[in-house]
């Protein structure tokens, strides 16, 4: 499934920063509709993944764990790609991290560096239950910058093949520019930085993108894929999100499948064409070329 039709791309600087406030308006007054939304393990177990009776195949040995976005959660970000490695033999595992006192359904919006955290939890927790030695991880946005902090900086590198970001924030973001506007509207960045520091984390320039990339991009032992499209809007400028270093390969949708038209939300949510991709990179031995067509099946 594509997405092939976007929203225009009109002007929208003082739309945008606003719907930016909104949104860390509605995480600090959470509707009890919103908690009674909130998906259950149960849900995900139902659909194949989060199945600690799952023990990791010969041909795939190693479990694959999915971190979702800022505002995505373990269900809701993962509700196709899931599925679609669990069909094709991987034992798939996801988590809930950055979560913020009172407001459900809505993660990643804690400091990142304890995210990382519960992301070495979760890891050793997943390792425990398949007893593999070693995990593979695929992550949106947030999620696909967050585990480098993991790898980096709480051992993670020892218990990871291949980290896989679908339009991660590696280098942090500009957000088309709006977050250097945040000065001009008083107590704009500082209703950031006390409500949700996981968004304040991910602004370029932020002490916490600065310690990530201080000494380089990569960890040895660790083979990184990045999968980015030129027509992200919140990840900025895209290429941004590349990595340098060895063992690193970086893909630009567009390369892949020129009308592919897919956004920041839906490479991550729905894109097949990117799910190829990360099927080739958790499984680099037998892949096979991804084009337009890999949509199909």
């Amino acid at each position: 499934m594509l997405p092939w039709t976007r929203a225009p791309r009109t002007p929208r600087t003082r739309r945008t920063l606003a719907a930016l406030l909104l949104a860390v308006a509605a995480v600090a007054t959470p509707t009890a509709a919103a908690a009674a939304a909130t998906p259950t393990a149960a849900t995900a177990t139902s659909r194949g993944w989060n199945d600690y009776s799952c023990k990791p195949s010969a041909a795939h040995p190693r479990p694959v764990v999915l971190v979702h976005g800022t505002f995505g959660n373990s269900i809701d970000n993962w509700l196709v790609l899931a599925p679609y490695l669990v069909n094709r033999g991987y034992c798939v595992y996801s988590l809930d991290y950055g979560q913020l006192p009172g407001v459900p359904v809505f993660n990643g919006l804690g400091p990142i560096d304890e995210s990382a955290g519960q992301l070495a939890t979760f890891v050793n927790k997943v390792l425990a239950s398949t007893g593999a030695s070693e995990t593979d991880i695929v992550g949106h946005s947030q999620g696909g910058m967050m585990p480098n902090y993991y790898l980096k900086f709480l051992g993670g590198a020892a218990k990871v093949n291949a980290m896989i970001g679908l339009a991660p924030d590696n280098h942090g973001t500009t957000l088309l520019g709006l977050t250097k506007l945040l000065p001009y509207f008083p107590g704009a960045e500082d209703l950031l930085n006390a409500n949700t520091p996981g968004l304040a984390d991910q602004v370029a320039g932020s002490p916490f993108v600065t310690k990530l990339n201080a000494g380089g991009d990569t960890v040895p032992g660790v083979r990184y894929t990045v999968i980015a499209t030129k027509y992200d809007e919140v990840v900025t400028p895209y290429r941004t999100q590349f990595l340098d270093g060895p063992n690193v390969h970086n893909v630009l949708l567009q390369d892949l499948c020129p009308v592919d038209l897919s956004e920041h939300v839906a490479i991550g949510t729905v894109d097949r064409i990117a799910y190829h991709e990360v099927a080739n990179a958790l499984d680099p031995a037998h892949a096979t070329p991804t084009t337009c067509a890999s949509v199909i099946g």
